[in-house]
C-alpha cells in the first residue's frame, strides 16, 4: 500500500473474454442521449475556456443537465421536411459574476452547442430543426468554497470513478463500428447504434443507422444502403476478431409495408426519441454490462474538482497506463473512491483488480502497478487541461 492508499487485487472472476455471454452497446454521436451529451460538454470546456481568459482562473460551473424533447418529421425519398423542432434545454450552474466582471455564461453555453452542432449533426439546421434553450442558476456557497482553493482541488463530492482496459473483442468491434459507419457512408447519418452480442464464439452485431431521405430515391436505393453496410460492418469486424460473426442493420424494417429508418436530418431526435445526459456511453465510450460502470453523467461536470468527471476519466486512462506498460496482465478494473473536501491526488482508496495471464501472479506485477496508479494520481490535474483541451472524451 501506498501512501495514496493503493491497493492491488486478484479480481473476482474471470477475463471478459472467458465470459461465456458479453454485452457491449454503443450510441453514436447523433443519438439523442449522445447529443445531450456532446452538447453538456461542450458548453463546459466553453465556460471554462472562458473564465480563464476573463478572469485569469476557473470558476465553479456543472452543466450536466441537459435534456432532448423529440421533434416531429416527414421524411420522403429524395428528401423530407422536420415539422415541430427538437427542443433542447441545457440547465446546470454557473458563476456569472467575480470581482466586478460579469460572464456572459448562457451566451456562451449557447455558442457552444451551436458550433457542436452544426460540426457533429451537421443537417440539423440551427434555429429551426433544433432548438437550444440555456438556463444557469449560481451554485451554492459551499461548493463554490470547495472549488476556489488554491492548490490541488478539493473533491467536491464523495463518490468514485471506474475504468478497464484492455478492450475486448467485442468492444472494440462496437467501438470501431459505430465510429466508421459514420465516416463511411454519406447516406448514414451520425445517429448510429451498436449492440454487439457474444455468445461463446460467435459475435452478433445489431445495427440501427439512421438513413437520410436526401441521397435515397426510392425503396430499392435504401436497401442497397442497408447491404452496404451490413458489407462493411462485416469488414470491420473481421479486422478485430476471428470469431464468427452475423450483421443485422434495421432490423425494425418492413419492407412489405414501406415502413423503414428514414429521417430527414440523420437522428431519430426529429421525431420520437427523446434524449438525457449520462444515459448513454460511459468514459469508454460504450456501455458494458459486463464491466464495474459508473452511473456518473461524466459530461458537462466541471474538469476541476468534479469527482464524477475526474475520476471517470483518470481511472480510465491509469487502466490504459498499466495494460501499456505492465506485461501479463489479461484483464484490469481501476477504481478511485474520493472524500469531499479531500485533495483529488489523495483518493479515500485506489483499488486495482487483476486477472494476469497463466504462469503470472498478482503479486509478480502489484509494485508495478501500484507505481504507476501512484503516478497517474500525482497527475491527476492534467485531466483539466485534456478535458478543457478537448483530448479527453467523455463519451
Amino acid at each position: 500500500m501506498t501512501e495514496r492508499n493503493v491497493r492491488v487485487h486478484d479480481a473476482a472472476g474471470p477475463a471478459v473474454e472467458d465470459q461465456e455471454i458479453e454485452i457491449v452497446e454503443r450510441k453514436g454521436v447523433g443519438h439523442p442521449d449522445s447529443i445531450c451529451d456532446g452538447v453538456a460538454e461542450a458548453a463546459s470546456r466553453a465556460l471554462a475556456r472562458t473564465y480563464r481568459e476573463r478572469v485569469g482562473r476557473y470558476l465553479h460551473f456543472n452543466t450536466d443537465e441537459a435534456q432532448l424533447v423529440a421533434g416531429e418529421s416527414a421524411p420522403a425519398f429524395g428528401g423530407g421536411d422536420v415539422i415541430e423542432p427538437i427542443y433542447l434545454v441545457l440547465v446546470g450552474r454557473a458563476t456569472k459574476a467575480y470581482e466586478g466582471t460579469r460572464i456572459p455564461t448562457e451566451t456562451v453555453a449557447l455558442e457552444a452547442a451551436r458550433e457542436y452542432l452544426a460540426e457533429h449533426v451537421p443537417r440539423l439546421e440551427f434555429g429551426r430543426d433544433v432548438v437550444v434553450d440555456v438556463k444557469f442558476g449560481e451554485g451554492s456557497g459551499d461548493l463554490q468554497g470547495v472549488f476556489g482553493r488554491e492548490g490541488v482541488p478539493m473533491a467536491n463530492d464523495t463518490s468514485f470513478g471506474v475504468g478497464h482496459a484492455p478492450y475486448s473483442e467485442t468492444e472494440r468491434v462496437v467501438l470501431e463500428t459505430e465510429r466508421r459507419v459514420n465516416r463511411e457512408f454519406n447516406a448514414v447519418g451520425p445517429d448510429v447504434k451498436v449492440m454487439g452480442k457474444r455468445e461463446g464464439d460467435h459475435l452478433d452485431l445489431t445495427v440501427a443507422a439512421a438513413v437520410v431521405d436526401a441521397f435515397v430515391d426510392d425503396l430499392d436505393g435504401y436497401r442497397a444502403v442497408v447491404e452496404d453496410v451490413e458489407a462493411f460492418v462485416r469488414g470491420v469486424a473481421a479486422e478485430h476478431t476471428d470469431r464468427s460473426v452475423e450483421v443485422y442493420v434495421n432490423t425494425a424494417d418492413d419492407y412489405d409495408a414501406g415502413s423503414v429508418y428514414l429521417t430527414v436530418t440523420g437522428t431519430s431526435a426529429e421525431q420520437g426519441d427523446d434524449g438525457s445526459v449520462g444515459r448513454g456511453n460511459r468514459v469508454s465510450g460504450l456501455i458494458t454490462p459486463n464491466r464495474s460502470m459508473s452511473i456518473e453523467a461524466t459530461s458537462g461536470k466541471n474538469p476541476v474538482n468534479h469527482i464524477g468527471k475526474i475520476y471517470n476519466l483518470l481511472a480510465t486512462e491509469t487502466a490504459h497506463a498499466v495494460v501499456e506498460e505492465v506485461d501479463g496482465i489479461r484483464d484490469l478494473r481501476v477504481r478511485l473512491l474520493s472524500q469531499i473536501g479531500r485533495p483529488i491526488d489523495r483518493p479515500h482508496v485506489a483499488d486495482a483488480h487483476v486477472v494476469t495471464e497463466e504462469g503470472v501472479a498478482v503479486g509478480d506485477v502489484a509494485p508495478e502497478i501500484e507505481t504507476i496508479v501512484d503516478r497517474e494520481l500525482a497527475d491527476v490535474t492534467s485531466i483539466t487541461d485534456g478535458v478543457i483541451a478537448g483530448d479527453l472524451s467523455t463519451f
